[in-house]
Order: structure tokens, then C-alpha cells, then sequence
């Protein structure tokens, strides 16, 4: 699995950090606390991880035309770095 940079944000909510892929320039940012109504902005794509009680959003920042195998294995990766135990990722909200 390779590594990503992650740049934490603690003044913006509802974002909780932006992982980035320095071969791609892909960056993928995380929401905590995820509501039915979260959609992806147009042209990028989003998932959601459950974790126990917790779920998260998922969306990408310059997506253009990336493998989605790099997106999961970037979402895993911060799931990974969490420390979040059975993670599943969902690509739409998890009812």
C-alpha cells in the first residue's frame, strides 16, 4: 500500500483532513459526522465509510478520470491511520 500525505484541517468544518497522492495530484477530502443529504460536488466522486457508530464522506478534488482502485486504497489508508476497526466503504450513504 503506498503512502499519502494528509494535511489536517482544525479550523474548517465540517472537513476533517485532505489526503493527497503526490504521483497523481489527486486529493481526497474527509467529512466526519456524514448526513444523508452530502453529494459530491459535479465531475467528482464520493464514498462513505461506516465504522461501528461513525461514518464518513469521502470526495475527491481533481478527479480526472483517476483509477477508483487509487481512491479506495487512499480512503483505506486513512481508515488505516484512524485506527478505525471493520471499516466498509459504501459508494452511497449507508442506510
Amino acid at each position: 500500500m503506498s503512502n499519502y500525505l494528509i494535511a489536517i484541517s482544525h479550523t474548517t468544518k465540517p472537513i476533517a483532513a485532505t489526503i493527497h497522492d503526490s504521483k497523481s495530484k489527486l486529493k481526497v477530502k474527509a467529512f466526519e459526522s456524514a448526513r444523508p443529504s452530502f453529494k459530491p460536488r459535479k465531475g467528482e466522486v464520493g464514498f462513505f465509510v461506516t465504522a461501528g457508530k461513525k461514518i464518513f464522506a469521502f470526495e475527491t478534488e481533481g478527479y480526472q478520470k483517476h483509477r477508483q482502485l487509487l481512491i479506495l486504497q487512499m480512503i483505506s489508508w486513512y481508515c488505516v491511520y484512524l485506527g478505525l476497526l471493520e471499516p466498509r466503504i459504501h459508494a452511497s450513504f449507508p442506510m
